[in-house]
Parts: structure tokens; C-alpha cells; sequence
């Protein structure tokens, strides 16, 4: 067994040991050097742990008697009843009209603050449903203007789960889609909106009467006002309206994006730019509500009311009480501003959604996820892209996903109705298609995890349908046969997409900065291998659509390198070109410091140059993308790396090149023309890097060179300095 309490012992260097084979002669050895060395090579907020370890669980099992941990530990009430019995959430909250108003309006805008902490991924238990109102639709029947809005918050609430839930876009340890079996119906929502709009138009004839002037005001005398008060009516009456007619639009909004096959986009955008609208009045009328404060505060950007009064009838801590376990979390309220801004996020965010033009393309639907989720959308957003992307098992609902891969592939439209269609593996091919939609809808974490494990099974289908077409065709060639061409079609959309996936799963690891400047050669080195297997799929997948079919060319790397001998080649592999360049540039100038050691990688059992390898690829190797690529052909293909011979090949020249004259060509698409003028630009600036590296010497110690990606979301740009 592991001997743990050695401190007394000499430190003795630490040996890694062969891994034991399991079976019924496994033998037990002491584990002690290697668990001292992974304390010592752990960082603060470091964790080790297996694949099936799940935080929630884990810190539910322990009973930590930490009121930031253990959230049914601190309570002020023990049940509902008793909050109720001690005047914690009073129907009226005042017998005085003008405060029972003040006071309902700090309940909106705490419970608006609270919704937007739930939707960023805190407990509905202790956010939204801290609101004592919600947890007993009934007592609020009598107040016609709370009962109504509380309604319309827990049918906004039931909407907003429905849709996380159904599209599945949580991260495996959120809570948010848990209920804990609050009231979320509370009368359904066939009363919700008609109650709301009753009461909003009774709110505007009251504002009317505000605006009357005396002589017309005795006319007005049958409308009740809404406050005692004459001289805050009006103030009070607007501060009102645009709180309810937010919720009235963003539940009309919710509700259009729900409709089948995008119905409702249009609606929705409408509903938008309403909430939108708004939103701006809420804030405008901060400063009348701060003003009629019984004590005027200032104002403070950590306040969730307009007015800077605390609200009445909220309790956090009940909840934990009530229902089944809320998260361990200690949550903090969003500020009313925070979540005023998070909603305008949102609101724009849904707005990009509703104006997609939902084109029958694959590829156009993957590249809008992919532009998308460079905005860094919420939760509420992604969930109601994929849920706009895949219904009834096709794109938008309309466009069965066999003929969307059909078109992909290039082949013409007859090739859509083919019997094909119906084989085992097309099926199953189909429904990859369809979860790697739901996949990219995910959060840069989740999307990562999940395409990684996705790559093998792309690889296994595609062995399989190889496996099928030699079967169905052996080794002859007949162009003339659609069962034919469809294999050969698919078969090379399949390795080209296999490779944007890979492309895309080494890009986003820079988003959630998993790479250390140490590990940037090898990451590179691999970007740019992978580049080139794309480039060569999508100039062949091209070559075939355009029915120039497959030709002896040049070895791949020479071909797709060498743009101006080739004119075929097309504007898309062109672009791929300049990231190839540019890639492989930045490979051998790590590698060339590397070499040189102006970059030291760390020395530790568990973060050796190789380790770091299996760790960072282990799923692209598993999955042979490509085939033969290994930590070897890495050290291989680095190891003569130096200075001398990086300033002649021209790596960073070139791209900068490429992708200045590939810019007239992209004028009508700006996405690609900015992603070109990033790429000039890190090009650019890396090439004098190298220069001013290769004139001064890398042997100079008092060069300092350091790599960031302020320019770029991942190519990095160097910087030279002399300290």
C-alpha cells in the first residue's frame, strides 16, 4: 500500500515507474515518490481527477458547515409559513399607496436582478424563487398589479428552462435546468398576458389623468390614481410601464422564437427591439425613483433597485429548506445596471439569431455557430440557436440533413432523393451531422470535450463506408453511376469535415488558455499538419464538384503551397494557404528558440515535452488524424530548427502576401476580409520579430522574447525586446 507519512525521510529523487499491467499478478508498490511529485508539480486551483468526476456531486456529498458551502446551513426562516407569520412578504406590502407602489417596483427590479444571475448559471431555488410572492400564487390575487406581474415571471421562467432543457446546452454540473418542484405554472399561461395588458391599460389611463390639466381633471375624477400623491403620479405611472411592457415583449419573444421552422423570427425582432426600447426607460426613470426614496440615496452601482431600497418578501436562504438541495454556491446578486446590460447582451445576441437568413447550406450554418460564439453568447442564446438549427432531425426544420450533405458534398441536386439515403451508416452519418450542430451550440469547454471524443467515431464511419464503397465497386472507377459518385462524394466531405473538426478543437484551446508559451511550437506544428490535410480535402472536394474529378498534381504539401503554379486552386484553399504559412512559420520559430533555449520547457515527471504531447493531442491521435503522426515525427520535424535557416524561407513573407492579395477577392464577404487583416497583420509583425531576432543574435542575453495573441484569437504575434 502507499506509505503517506514519510517526513521524515531523505528526499530522494523522484523515479518514474513502468506502469503495472493489471490481472491476478498485479503486485503493490509504494506510490509515494510519484504522489510527492504531483503535489509539487500541482498549481494553485489545480485538480486531478478521473473522467467520471463530477463537482456538484462531490461537493454535495460533503457536509463542509461552511455557510458559503453548505447552503441549508444559515436560514433566517425555517419554513414559509413562518416567514409569512412575521410579515416577511406582507399583501398589501403597505397600506400607503404611494409606498406599496415604490416598494412593488424595488420587487421588479430585484426580481429582473435575480433572473439574470439565474440565467448566468446560479440556482432558480435561490435567484428568482428567493422571491417569497412566487412560492404562494393565491396570496397575491388580491393585488391586481404584483399578482399580474408575478405571473408573467414564472411564465417567462417555465419558457426559459423548457427551451435549456430541450436543447441540451447546460454544462454537465449546471443546475439550471433543476426546478426543485417550484410553482412554475402557477394559473398557466392562458391568464399571463391578459392580466398583464389589463393592468397595463389601466396603468395609461392613468398616466393620462396625470397629464390633464386642472380644468379637464374633475373629468378624469372616476379613474382611481394609482398613488396618493398627484405630484409622483406620472413619475410612478411611466417607472411602471416600462417594467411590465419589457416583461409583456420579452415573453412575446420567447414565445416567437419557440415556433416551428423559424416562424417566428421576424416577430420575435420586432419583440426585440421593443425590450430594447424599454430597457432605456427603466434606466431613465432611476433617477425619479432614487429622488422619491423615503431617504434619497446616492447612487450605487452595487444596488439592485432603481430606488437603492432594499425590497421586501425576498429570503434566499429558504428555499434550501423547502425543496431539494440548491447548489453549494454562495450566490451574489447581479447590481440592477449588471443585469439591465446582460439583457441587452442577450437581446442583441437573439437579434443576430432571428436575422440569420437560415440558407439550406451545412456549411453556412456551421461557419454563422462559429461567428456566433465568437460574441461569447449566454446560455439563453445558445439554446435557442440549436433549437432554431436541428428540429424533427433537419437544418431549421425545413431541409432533410442526407440532402444537406448531398450539397456539401457537391453532388448534384438528383443525388438528394437517392435510396442512399436509407443505409445504416448514411443514417448514422446524419446523426453526427445533427450533434455536431448541438455540439458547436455549446460553450467553448463543452464543445471542445465533446469534439474531441466526436473525431473518433467520424473516423470509424468513415472506415466503414470505405469498407461498403470497396464492396459495392471494388477497385474500378465509374464516374457514369451515381451510387458512385455519391460515395466518392461523401467520403472526401467526410475527411475534410473530420479536419475542420480537428482545426476547430485546436482553436479553441487557446480560448480557454490550455497552452503555455512552452507548448506553443508543438501546438502550431500541429495546426499547421492539420491545415494542410484540410486544404488538401477541400481542394479536392472542389475539384470534384466542379467535375475536373482526381488527377495526378504534385505531392500535397508542394501543390497547396505553391498557389501561383495552380490555377485551379480556389479562393477557400487559398485562404488555408495563408494560415498555413503563417502556422508553420510560428512552429519553427518556437522551435527555433526552443533549440537555442530561449524557451525552457518545464522539467517534471508529469509535464515532459512528450506528456505535454499525449495530453494535448491524445484525442487527435487516438483518432489517427493524421495517419503516421506521432511525438517522434514532432522531434523530427523541429529538431534542425534554427534562425539562419528560418529567415530564408519565408514563411511569415509569404502569408503576409497571400492574404493581402486574397483580400480583393473576399469584397463582399467582411468576415473573411477582417480575418484576412488579422493575418496580415500577426504576419507582418512576425517577420520583423525575426528579423530583428536574426540581426541581433538569439544568443544575446539580453533579448527578451515573449508571444501574445492580442492581435489574433490564436496565432500569436512575438515580442522582442532588449531588457
Amino acid at each position: 500500500m502507499a506509505a503517506l507519512d514519510r517526513a521524515n525521510e531523505p528526499q530522494t529523487p523522484v523515479q518514474l515507474r513502468p506502469r503495472i499491467p493489471s490481472g491476478d499478478n498485479s503486485v503493490w508498490a509504494d506510490v509515494s515518490p510519484l504522489l510527492h511529485a504531483a503535489c509539487q508539480d500541482l498549481q494553485e486551483g489545480d485538480l486531478i481527477h478521473g473522467d467520471n468526476f463530477n463537482l456538484y456531486a462531490a461537493m454535495s456529498a460533503l457536509e463542509i458547515m461552511d455557510p458559503k458551502m453548505d447552503s441549508g446551513m444559515a436560514s433566517t426562516y425555517y419554513s414559509l409559513d413562518e416567514a409569512i407569520e412575521k410579515g416577511a412578504a406582507p399583501v398589501p406590502i403597505s397600506a400607503d399607496k404611494t409606498t406599496d407602489v415604490r416598494c412593488i417596483i424595488d420587487i421588479m427590479d430585484h426580481l429582473l436582478a435575480c433572473e439574470a444571475t439565474w440565467h448566468k448559471g446560479h440556482s432558480l431555488a435561490q435567484t428568482v424563487y428567493s422571491c417569497l410572492y412566487l412560492l404562494r400564487p393565491e396570496r397575491t390575487s388580491s393585488h391586481v398589479l404584483l399578482h399580474s406581474y408575478c405571473q408573467v415571471i414564472r411564465a417567462t421562467c417555465k419558457a426559459v428552462l423548457s427551451v435549456v432543457a430541450d436543447a441540451r446546452t447546460h454544462e454537465e454540473e449546471d443546475l439550471f435546468v433543476m426546478a426543485y418542484g417550484l410553482p412554475l405554472s402557477g394559473d398557466g399561461k392562458e391568464r399571463c398576458l391578459p392580466l398583464l395588458n389589463a393592468v397595463e391599460e389601466t396603468i395609461c389611463r392613468q398616466l393620462r389623468a396625470s397629464k390633464t390639466s386642472s380644468s379637464k381633471r374633475r373629468v378624469s375624477e372616476d379613474i382611481e390614481p394609482l398613488q396618493n400623491n398627484p405630484d409622483l403620479e406620472e413619475g410612478y405611472c411611466k417607472a411602471l410601464l416600462c417594467r411590465l411592457r419589457f416583461r409583456k415583449h420579452f415573453y412575446h419573444l420567447l414565445m416567437s422564437m419557440k415556433r416551428p421552422q423559424g416562424g417566428g423570427l421576424e416577430l420575435a425582432r420586432e419583440h426585440i427591439a421593443s425590450c430594447i426600447s424599454e430597457i432605456g426607460h427603466i434606466r431613465k426613470s432611476s433617477d425619479f425613483l432614487r429622488a422619491s426614496a423615503p431617504e434619497m440615496s446616492e447612487k450605487n452601482v452595487e444596488n439592485t433597485t432603481a430606488s437603492g431600497c432594499q425590497p421586501i418578501g425576498f429570503d434566499a436562504s429558504l428555499n434550501s429548506r423547502l425543496s431539494a438541495p440548491t447548489p453549494p454556491r454562495a450566490i451574489k446578486i447581479f447590481c440592477l445596471e449588471k443585469a439591465l446590460e446582460y439583457f441587452v447582451k442577450l437581446l442583441h445576441d437573439l437579434d443576430v439569431i432571428c436575422s440569420y437568413s437560415l440558407d439550406p447550406s451545412l456549411e453556412a450554418a456551421l461557419l454563422f455557430v462559429v461567428k456566433f460564439q465568437k460574441s461569447q453568447p449566454d446560455l439563453i442564446s445558445r439554446a435557442h440557436l440549436q433549437l432554431l438549427l436541428v428540429q424533427n432531425g433537419k437544418l431549421f426544420g425545413r431541409y432533410p440533413m442526407f440532402s444537406m450533405i448531398t450539397r456539401a458534398a457537391g453532388l448534384p441536386e438528383a443525388a438528394e432523393n437517392h435510396e442512399f439515403q436509407k443505409n445504416q451508416l448514411m443514417v448514422q452519418l446524419e446523426q453526427m451531422v445533427i450533434n455536431l450542430l448541438k455540439i458547436i451550440c455549446t460553450n467553448a469547454a463543452w464543445q471542445r470535450r465533446k469534439l474531441g471524443k466526436m473525431l473518433q467515431d467520424l473516423r470509424v464511419i468513415h472506415v466503414q463506408l470505405e469498407l461498403a464503397f470497396k464492396k459495392e465497386f471494388g477497385n474500378t472507377s465509374n464516374n457514369e453511376n451515381i451510387g458512385f459518385k455519391i460515395f466518392q462524394h461523401i467520403l472526401v466531405w467526410l475527411e475534410e469535415q473530420t479536419y475542420w473538426i480537428a482545426f476547430r478543437f485546436l482553436t479553441v484551446g487557446f480560448e480557454l488558455e490550455l497552452y503555455a508559451d512552452h507548448d506553443y511550437c508543438m501546438v502550431y506544428w500541429y495546426i499547421y499538419i492539420v491545415l494542410i490535410n484540410l486544404a488538401e480535402k477541400k481542394h479536392l472536394r472542389i475539384a470534384m464538384s466542379s467535375g475536373a474529378g482526381k488527377k495526378k498534381t504534385k505531392k500535397k504539401r508542394d501543390s497547396l503551397k505553391d498557389g501561383g503554379m495552380n490555377y485551379q486552386i480556389s479562393d477557400a484553399v487559398k485562404f488555408l494557404q495563408s494560415q498555413i504559412y503563417l502556422a508553420e512559420g510560428l512552429g519553427m520559430m518556437l522551435a527555433a528558440l526552443r533549440n537555442e533555449c530561449k524557451i525552457v520547457p518545464p522539467q517534471s515527471p508529469f509535464s515532459t515535452e512528450h506528456e505535454i504531447f499525449i495530453q494535448q493531442f491524445d484525442l487527435l491521435l487516438k483518432a489517427c488524424l493524421p495517419e503516421s503522426i506521432s511525438y517522434q515525427t514532432y522531434k523530427e520535424s523541429t529538431a534542425q530548427a534554427n534562425f539562419s535557416t528560418l529567415a530564408m524561407c519565408d514563411y511569415f513573407k509569404v502569408a503576409h502576401k497571400m492574404a493581402k492579395e486574397l483580400k480583393g477577392n473576399f469584397a463582399n464577404d467582411p468576415d473573411t476580409m477582417a480575418e484576412l487583416g488579422r493575418i496580415e497583420q500577426v504576419a507582418e509583425r512576425n517577420n520583423i520579430a525575426l528579423t530583428v531576432i536574426s540581426r541581433l543574435g538569439s544568443a544575446d542575453p539580453s533579448m527578451k522574447i515573449s508571444f501574445t495573441l492580442c492581435h489574433h484569437p490564436f496565432f500569436a504575434t512575438a515580442i522582442v525586446k532588449r531588457s
